[in-house]
C-alpha cells in the first residue's frame, strides 16, 4: 500500500487516538531501524546520525541508543542547536549516554564515532510534513552527508531522504541521495516516483502493527491503485508444492530465442526458467546456432532447432516466452505466434521489436488469444508506445494497460513497475546498480516464463518474477560480487536463495 501525506497523517492521529502515544510507537520504530541496520550495515565499524529537531529526529536518537547499546561506535551531527529540539525528541535526547560525542553542524568539525571515517551514515534530519527548499542548517546537513557518500559511506535516510517531497517526490537540489530509505508504516507517495528515485535508493518499510490495524480500522483503502511489492506482499503468493508434485504438474514452457551472435541470451532465460521451477523446458533456436546452444545450455534444457516459430504453435505447451537475442529475421511469424498462441506468454526483446515494427503495431495485442506479459525497458516501450516520451513511467504504464486490456505489463528500470488494468499499479522493491548489464532481462523472461507456466496468472508471475531477480542480484553482492562486477548468470545462481528468503 502507498499512501499520501494526508493518509499518513491520519494514520498516526488514529494510531495515537487509540491508546498508543508518540513516545511508545517512536521507540518500537527506532529499535526496529536499529536492528535492520544491524543485520544489513557495517554500523559495528562506525556510524554517524545527522539529527534535525523533529519526531524523524526522535527517530535517529533512539537508534543511536540502541546502536550504542549493541557496541557499535556512535556519534550525533545535529543541524540545531540541541536546546531547540521538539520536546519529545529532547526527551530521546536525555537517554542517549553522554560518552556518544555530538556536534552542530557550523559550529564545530564533524566528529567521527571512532578512528575511522563513518562507514553508515544516517539521515534523521526531516520527516513526512517537511516541504519546499531546505533551509540553511538542513542544507549544510545534507551537503555534508553527500560529501561522505563520496567516501563509500552507506546512507541511510530514516522515513525520507531530507530534501525529498514526501507527496509529489519533488527535490532540493542538495537532497539527500540515500542507498536505503527505511519508511514508517507505508511507502510514501513521493518515494516512488521518478524524480525521487536516485535520492530514495532501496526502498525498506518498518510496517508496525498498529499502523496495519488502524488502516483496518479506518476502513481506508488509501492508493488501492498503488502499492509496493515487497516480501510480505508477495510471501502469501508463493505456493506451498505438494509433496506428490512431479514435473508434469510444473509446466511444459517453450523458449524462442537466440541466434547468430546472441546464443548467451537463450541459454541465460533456459538458466532463469529452469531456477524459475519449470518442469519441462524446450528452448527453440535457429538450426545455425544449434550446436553453440545445446553445448552451453544448463543439461536439463531440452534444444530444439527451429526454422519457423510458427512451429510452436503445433507443440503443447503450457506457456510460451519470446525474444532474448532473437533477431527480427522471422518478424511477421513472430507476430503470428504472439497472437495466436492460447496459452500466456512473455513477449519480451526482439519479439518486442517485432511486434512494434508490424504492420498493425501493438494494436494486435487487442486479438491475442491469451495473457501476454510485456517486458519492456524504457526505450522499447517508446518504440511499442510512442507517446511514453512525453508521461512518466507511472502514467505510460496506466495508459498503455488501460489500452490493452489483455496485456500484463513489467516496465523495466530502476523501480520496476507492474501494470494491468483493475489492478494496482505495483512498484517493485528490489534491486541494484549491478543489474545495469547485459543478460538481466534473458533471465527474468525464462523466469517469468516458468512462473506462467505453473499457472500463476500474468500479474502475479510478474510481481514475482521483478521482485526474485531483483533480491538475488542484491544476494550476489551480499556474497562477494559487486555492483562493477555483477553478472546475469551470478544472479540466476542466486534465485534459489531469493525464493527460499521470500518463504522466510
Amino acid at each position: 500500500m502507498i499512501v499520501s501525506r494526508a493518509e499518513m497523517t491520519a494514520l498516526e492521529e488514529h494510531v495515537f487516538a487509540t491508546g498508543s502515544s508518540a513516545e511508545v510507537l517512536m521507540e518500537k520504530v527506532g529499535t526496529a531501524m536499529a536492528e535492520w541496520l544491524l543485520e544489513h550495515t557495517p554500523v559495528r565499524r562506525g556510524v554517524l546520525i545527522f539529527v534535525g529537531r523533529g519526531h524523524n529526529a526522535g527517530d535517529g536518537l533512539v537508534i543511536a541508543r540502541a546502536l550504542h547499546a549493541a557496541g557499535c561506535p556512535v556519534a550525533l551531527r545535529f543541524a540545531h542547536a540541541p536546546e531547540r529540539l521538539a520536546a519529545l525528541t529532547a526527551r530521546m535526547l536525555l537517554h542517549v549516554p553522554g560518552e556518544v560525542p555530538r556536534s552542530v553542524v557550523g559550529e564545530g568539525d564533524l566528529t567521527k564515532p571512532c578512528d575511522q571515517p563513518p562507514r553508515v551514515v544516517i539521515d534523521a534530519l526531516l520527516g513526512l510534513n517537511a516541504k519546499g527548499a531546505l533551509h540553511i542548517p538542513e542544507r549544510a546537513s545534507a551537503r555534508e552527508i553527500n560529501a561522505l557518500r563520496k567516501t563509500h559511506a552507506q546512507i541511510v535516510a530514516v522515513d525520507l531522504p531530507t530534501g525529498v517531497d514526501a507527496e509529489t517526490g519533488a527535490v532540493d537540489h542538495d537532497a539527500v541521495h540515500a542507498h536505503d530509505t527505511l519508511t514508517v508504516g507505508f511507502a510514501k507517495l513521493g518515494l516512488v516516483a521518478d524524480s525521487a528515485l536516485n535520492y530514495v535508493g532501496r526502498l525498506h518499510r518498518m510496517l508496525h502493527p498498529s499502523f496495519t490495524r488502524a488502516a483496518r480500522e479506518l476502513q481506508i483503502e488509501f492508493l488501492a491503485h498503488e502499492q509496493l511489492t515487497d516480501a510480505a506482499a508477495l510471501a502469501p503468493l508463493l505456493r506451498v508444492r505438494p509433496f506428490d508434485l512431479h514435473k508434469g504438474h510444473c509446466g511444459r514452457l517453450g523458449l524462442l530465442a537466440g541466434s547468430t551472435g546472441m546464443t548467451g541470451a537463450a541459454v541465460l532465460a533456459a538458466r532463469g526458467a529452469l531456477r524459475g521451477g519449470a518442469g519441462l523446458i524446450y528452448l527453440h533456436v535457429p538450426p545455425e546456432v544449434l550446436p553453440i546452444v545445446a553445448a552451453s545450455a544448463p543439461p536439463e534444457v531440452m534444444v530444439r532447432p527451429c526454422s519457423d516459430p510458427r512451429e510452436l504453435l503445433n507443440h503443447r505447451f503450457d506457456a510460451l516466452a519470446l525474444g532474448p537475442g532473437l533477431g527480427s529475421a522471422k518478424a511477421e511469424a513472430v507476430r503470428e505466434v504472439i497472437e495466436q498462441f492460447g496459452g500466456p506468454m512473455v513477449v519480451d526483446a526482439d519479439a518486442l521489436q517485432c511486434l512494434a515494427a508490424g504492420p498493425s503495431g501493438t494494436a494486435r495485442l487487442d486479438h491475442c488469444a491469451g495473457p501476454r506479459l510485456l517486458t519492456p525497458h524504457a526505450g522499447e516501450m517508446q518504440r511499442l508506445f510512442p507517446e511514453a516520451k512525453h508521461h512518466g513511467r507511472a502514467d505510460t504504464a496506466r495508459r498503455f494497460t488501460s489500452r490493452y486490456e489483455k496485456t500484463t505489463l513489467l516496465y523495466k528500470g530502476a523501480r520496476t513497475i507492474v501494470a494491468q488494468k483493475g489492478r494496482p499499479l505495483a512498484y517493485n522493491s528490489t534491486g541494484t546498480p549491478g543489474m545495469a548489464t547485459g543478460g538481466m532481462g534473458d533471465v527474468l523472461t525464462g523466469l517469468c516464463g516458468a512462473l506462467l507456466g505453473q499457472n500463476y496468472e500474468a500479474y502475479t508471475a510478474a510481481r514475482l518474477g521483478a521482485w526474485l531477480t531483483g533480491r538475488a542480484a542484491e544476494l550476489c553482492l551480499r556474497a562477494g560480487q559487486s555492483e562493477e562486477s555483477l553478472g546475469a548468470g551470478d544472479m540466476a545462481a542466486q534465485l534459489g536463495a531469493a525464493f527460499q528468503e521470500l518463504r522466510r
